[in-house]
């Protein structure tokens, strides 16, 4: 089979450890090397800097969940890295470990055999990060509405029955007033139409 990369690596990547494998093919023979690195970013620039000693131009990565993330950021300017889906590159079953892992990665893109998933460049990375964060914060704002509904019905208490919005200014007031322990339906009404005449103001 056709060697597409003569010095080239394969990672194990676990959120501890990086199980590294170089493999080297050269005058007809192929030498393997395996060493384990550690995830922080000194043993991520030691792991780089062998990377670098032993010649390699690629590495591919196989991890599970954001693991790889450091690691790409480290070595992304010492080899070209190539990504790799953990279920493209499982091996036979009953023969797995961690440095069969590396080594097999390793031996699977000399040949050129990895499909690389996807990597953004790092900006649409960081706007990927910002609009997944915003997209959470805004369901973790309405399961909090729903839950405040909830316990409002559950009370007797229809508010959102003459408000638009119960978490609004006037929502807002109300609920304050009852958690202080007002009832009276009439001062009540006098602090939501107070909410209503503070909101009117902002918007004007």
């Amino acid at each position: 089979m056709e060697v597409i990369h003569a010095r080239c690596a394969g990672l194990d990547v676990h959120q501890k450890t990086v199980v590294a494998c170089v493999r080297i093919a050269a005058a007809g023979a192929v030498r393997h090397e395996v060493r384990t690195f550690g995830t922080t970013t000194p043993a991520l620039v030691a792991l780089g800097e062998w990377l670098r000693a032993e010649g390699c131009t690629h590495a591919v990565l196989e991890s599970t969940g954001v693991y790889w993330k450091p690691i790409w950021a480290v070595l992304a300017d010492e080899v070209t890295l190539v990504l790799a889906h953990a279920a493209a590159v499982r091996q036979v079953p009953g023969r797995k470990s961690d440095v069969n892992d590396a080594r097999w990665l390793a031996d699977l893109l000399a040949h050129g055999l990895v499909r690389a998933s996807f990597v953004p460049p790092p900006e649409q990375q960081a706007l990927r990060e910002l609009t997944r964060t915003r997209k959470q914060l805004v369901r973790e704002a309405a399961a909090h509405t729903q839950r405040i509904h909830k316990i409002l019905e559950g009370a007797s208490v229809k508010l959102a029955s003459v408000l638009t919005d119960v978490l609004g200014v006037s929502g807002r007031a109300v609920i304050e007033a009852l958690a202080a322990g007002e009832t009276d339906p009439e001062r009540l009404d006098h602090v939501a139409r107070q909410g209503c005449v503070r909101r009117a103001r902002v918007d004007q």
